[in-house]
């Protein structure tokens, strides 16, 4: 039986790998060293052995290897990882890449490469190596120190920015040059397909996953996951992106959900299968000849990966405002190249635009760096002590106090960063969904109309389908408050023209998405469609028409963004978010100079513009329990409220700025009382005085099923204050009143004593 040329290739492939494997970890060294080994000695230039002969197929397998790492990497990334780097991972990883571009650039003009070459080239450099880095902290137990989670941190928005990267060398290679129109159009391009298949996926995947639950066994979820892997390839290739991004982006929809860690265990063998016919295929292009004809090269590319990566890496990590021994550590630590440097070269290849003399080059540097590697971490103490001496006093001085004045003024405010976070998110949220909608509008919607209506009719459907589906999202970008706004715009009045102006910000950028649609299908004059989309805002800012089923779905896709976290959360402490505990509470009492005397509860609210509850009000030995909004403020009243910790900041900035001349009480230590404290403090009152908070969840067939907060007489049957819910386990605190309550939430209300016969006896307790 003839035996195909390709499994006598993967036989040879695997038996030489196993070994030089065997031996590196014998000699403790990466198995990416050995498989680049392997496959130089299977290559067509190391003749002492048999050589692979089907090339085409190891070089389409090398492709797949590729998808599945960065399937796998995507599979390790998620926002919420994202966001937990924090901004010196952030600021390293851009001085870094964006300095080792540029060098990279230089030293290939330098030694005569094309630009093309050069460009290829300082992507490559800029890119340190994950796989290294982990193996040389192992064995320098070194993880856990500070030091090694900002190097984590910035390997991780590494791998995005190479992300990134590829997609604009995509571009330049397309183009053969860098053209400023297009490179932002191709950008812009992909940020919205990757915004709305990361909102959309969010949305989908683990809804569809958590429904088909019991019917995935290990087998199945790996097909799917594969499928999804590939699935995202196809697509991404069709819209002009490479296919590692629709890899990556497959395994970073699936990072978030509960069987992310259990696909990572499926998917690992393949990975490491395919992986090692990747890194093989690196390794067969090695060849001796190239390598001796540029051994300037490789030896002036290693001094640059090794010094000046190593100088721009801890010029990152200072002008983040670590320290300067911090910084040192650091950048020794990511003074290499490696496994993303081999796919960036591959793309150049495979788009045909890099020269084939580069990936030996690339090869060689990435194994003198492995070893150097170590050596380089061990030698940060002596290079600090180094500095730390040499240094001109001047300078040493600045980089003390930059460094300290940097993190004591991070540790100062936090309201207008918090702010600044929440407003964006806010807005590029909301953004990409409409941007999205408008998209799918004009490209999918518009043209079927067309080809049934005539062109005035189905362009006027069309926008209509369009306005009518984003009015909700719309409506939510505008109207959804910001719970640092009140305490900044009080806070002081240098504050209000940058906040004004952000509002205004808001809104424009609302109208022109408004805009958007007439525009691309209609020729009338901009003034009228402008005019129009004002109009349309407006409407929907003062309309509360279909906030409920939006809000039903921001509460799924909520509950899906957090789901694994929420599940670790869960592993970790079997009992539900306990909200109790996330809400505080404060007394005011009610004296002849309080601008609220006399007032109602519904004025108190009204009156200070923030968002919370009077809970209690006694009046000498009378208590009245979740007082009803007509219910008057009495000279001498002691009034408890309730609220978040930054609405009682911001209760506490308006009152200050109003001049009322009146302080929340605080306990003794400063802080405000817990809200299950408070209720713990209640022990000395009579029972009918209490007020207690009730977990009730509800159950199929529940009265409350489908009835919002605003309609489900809580307050006005219960005498009861709905504090949130909780949803897939995922904590909504001061839920909108339009939410409408679902089988299985878990609802926290706050109510007297008294409420309990009333839950019983319509069998909620």
């Amino acid at each position: 039986m003839h035996i195909p040329a390709l499994i006598v290739d993967l036989a040879l492939m695997l038996i030489v790998a196993g070994i030089t494997t065997l031996l590196c970890k014998k000699l403790r060294q990466p198995l990416v060293l050995g498989y680049l080994i392997a496959g130089f000695i299977v290559g067509p230039y190391f003749n002492l052995f048999q050589s692979v002969t089907d090339t085409i197929s190891i070089s389409t397998w090398g492709e797949i290897g590729i998808i599945i790492l960065m399937f796998a990497l995507g599979l390790e990334f998620n926002l919420h990882k994202l966001a937990s780097v924090g901004g010196t991972a952030i600021i390293t990883a851009i001085t870094e890449v964006t300095f080792m571009l540029a060098v990279g650039f230089g030293c290939g003009q330098l030694m005569g490469w094309s630009n093309m070459n050069s460009v290829f080239l300082g992507g490559m450099l800029a890119m340190s190596s994950t796989t290294i880095i982990i193996k040389a902290f192992d064995d320098l137990q070194l993880k856990g120190k500070k030091f090694t989670e900002l190097v984590f941190g910035t390997l991780v928005i590494e791998d995005i920015a190479g992300i990134f990267m590829m997609i604009i060398l995509s571009t330049i290679a397309v183009s053969q040059g860098i053209s400023g129109g297009v490179l932002a159009g191709s950008l812009s391009k992909m940020v919205l397909y990757l915004a709305i298949w990361l909102i959309m996926g969010i949305y989908l995947i683990p809804t569809i996953l958590k429904k088909t639950k019991n019917l995935m066994s290990d087998e199945t979820l790996l097909i799917i996951s594969l499928a999804m892997c590939f699935g995202m390839v196809l697509l991404a290739d069709s819209l002009g992106f490479s296919s590692a991004l629709g890899a990556f982006l497959a395994g970073s929809l699936l990072a978030g959900t509960v069987h992310a860690e259990q696909i990572e265990h499926l998917i690992k063998p393949i990975k490491d299968l395919f992986g090692a016919v990747f890194f093989l295929s690196v390794g067969m292009m090695v060849d001796p000849a190239l390598i001796v004809q540029y051994a300037v090269p490789i030896l002036t590319l290693t001094l640059v990966t090794i010094f000046v990566k190593a100088f721009f890496s801890t010029t990152g990590v200072l002008l983040s405002g670590q320290t300067l021994k911090t910084a040192v550590y650091c950048g020794c630590s990511l003074a290499q190249i490696g496994e993303f440097s081999f796919i960036i070269a591959s793309l150049g290849i495979s788009l045909g635009v890099m020269g084939d003399f580069i990936y030996p080059i690339i090869v060689s540097v990435s194994v003198i760096t492995t070893f150097t590697t170590p050596y380089c971490i061990k030698a940060s103490d002596n290079v600090y002590g180094f500095l730390d001496q040499r240094l001109p006093a001047k300078l040493s001085a600045y980089l003390n106090r930059y460094t300290s004045e940097v993190q004591s003024e991070t540790e100062k405010s936090q309201e207008w960063p918090a702010f600044i976070k929440a407003y964006f998110t806010s807005i590029t949220f909301y953004s990409v969904i409409i941007a999205g909608i408008i998209l799918a509008g004009t490209s999918i919607l518009w043209p079927f109309l067309a080809a049934y209506l005539n062109q005035n009719l189905s362009g006027g459907v069309a926008i209509l389908a369009m306005v009518i589906t984003i009015a909700p999202f719309m409506r939510q970008a505008l109207v959804k408050k910001n719970e640092h706004f009140i305490p900044l715009w009080f806070g002081g009045r240098s504050n209000r023209l940058p906040l004004l102006a952000l509002t205004v910000v808001r809104y424009a950028v609302m109208i022109f998405l408004t805009i958007l649609p007439a525009r691309i299908i209609f020729s009338f004059s901009i003034w009228y469609i402008i005019l129009a989309a004002v109009v349309v805002v407006i409407l929907i800012v003062r309309s509360d028409w279909l906030i409920g089923p939006y809000l039903k779905m921001e509460a799924q896709f909520l509950s899906n963004f957090n789901e694994r976290n929420l599940e670790e959360q869960k592993r970790n402490d079997p009992g539900h978010n306990w909200l109790d505990e996330q809400y505080y509470v404060s007394r005011i009492r009610c004296s002849q100079e309080k601008p609220f005397l006399n007032k109602q509860v519904s004025d108190f609210v009204s009156m200070f513009q923030v968002n919370i509850k009077i809970i209690k009000i006694i009046r000498g030995n009378k208590h009245i329990n979740i007082p009803k909004a007509s219910e008057k403020l009495l000279l001498g009243d002691i009034i408890y409220i309730t609220g978040t910790f930054s609405q009682l900041n911001g209760l506490q900035a308006v009152v200050n700025w109003q001049g009322s001349a009146f302080e929340l009480e605080k306990e003794d230590e400063g802080g405000y009382l817990t809200l299950r404290d408070f209720i713990n403090t209640q022990k000395d009152c009579h029972e009918n005085n209490q007020l207690l908070c009730y977990v009730i969840t509800v159950d199929k067939g529940s009265p409350l099923i489908g009835a919002s907060i605003k309609d489900s007489q809580i307050k006005s049957e219960w005498g009861g204050l709905l504090l949130g819910l909780e949803r897939d386990l995922y904590p909504l605190l001061d839920p909108d009143i339009h939410l409408r309550l679902e089988e299985n939430d878990l609802i926290w209300i706050l109510g007297p004593q008294k409420m309990t016969g009333k839950l019983a006896k319509t069998n909620l307790l």
